[in-house]
């Protein structure tokens, strides 16, 4: 799985884990799977039914199109996701994390023609591995990648830091936080502090106090590392 950077317009990193060549494989053979299970359903209530069909194209055609448009539909209308995305945690988006227009999955799933049916899903494993950021042509075209949401969670990550055994908390108030946002706010603030970001870390403390509805005394740096421990002490210890 590659992992790639970006930097939006407001001067924020954002990190995306691009979802892996074995998982979009797998994601699409489940997806495969369906198609044909749908296939094989419908022609065997034809059977039992009896139903005579002959050449009615019309009726053909309203039970081969779901299956032409299984991909654009359901990553449409279930926010960038298949069921063969769902069992692999994969979704579509755009390169920013925010989610494509209705013109971004129908511009994939066009040029999906191209990229996996007529090339046997050749071109696009090969511009996925070498683009880096989990692109083939139609996501190119699109602005569009297909990412990872499984969640590999290190230490650094986490919202857990040491303390001593008689630490004394002084912000109550850090309880207003999630396990979510403080694990973002422990992430952002170690980032800037390894980047020598000071003005990142300005803003930070600032919005932190903000939320916190407080006043610190300390230096930036100092009240960050002090929300930390107190969010630990109080979530952790108590």
């Amino acid at each position: 799985m590659d992992n790639f950077q970006i930097e939006t317009a407001q001067n924020v990193s954002i990190q995306q884990n691009a979802a892996g060549i074995g998982e979009r494989i797998l994601a699409y053979l489940i997806d495969l799977l369906i198609i044909i299970a749908y296939f094989i359903v419908t022609l065997f209530f034809i059977g039992v039914l009896d139903l005579d069909v002959g050449d009615q194209w019309a009726f053909w055609l309203m039970i081969g199109l779901p299956p032409f448009l299984y991909f654009l539909l359901w990553e449409t209308f279930w926010n960038g996701r298949t069921p063969g995305k769902v069992s692999m945690k994969l979704r579509v988006v755009r390169l920013d994390g925010s989610r494509p227009a209705f013109s971004g999955y129908l511009i994939r799933w066009l040029l999906r023609l191209l990229d996996i049916t007529l090339a046997s899903g050749g071109i696009a494993v090969v511009a996925i591995l070498f683009k880096g950021t989990g692109q083939r042509l139609g996501d190119m075209a699109a602005g569009t990648t297909v990412i990872s949401e499984k969640q590999k969670v290190k230490f650094h990550q986490t919202i857990l830091v040491d303390i001593p055994d008689d630490y004394m908390p002084l912000y109550p108030q850090v309880t207003v936080f999630s396990d979510v946002e403080m694990r973002k706010i422990k992430g952002i603030y170690q980032d800037a502090r390894r980047n020598g970001n000071h003005n990142i870390i300005l803003q930070l403390a600032n919005k932190v106090s903000g939320l916190m509805e407080i006043t610190p005394q300390e230096k930036p740096v100092q009240f960050l590392s002090k929300v930390l421990e107190d969010y630990n002490y109080y979530t952790q210890k108590l």
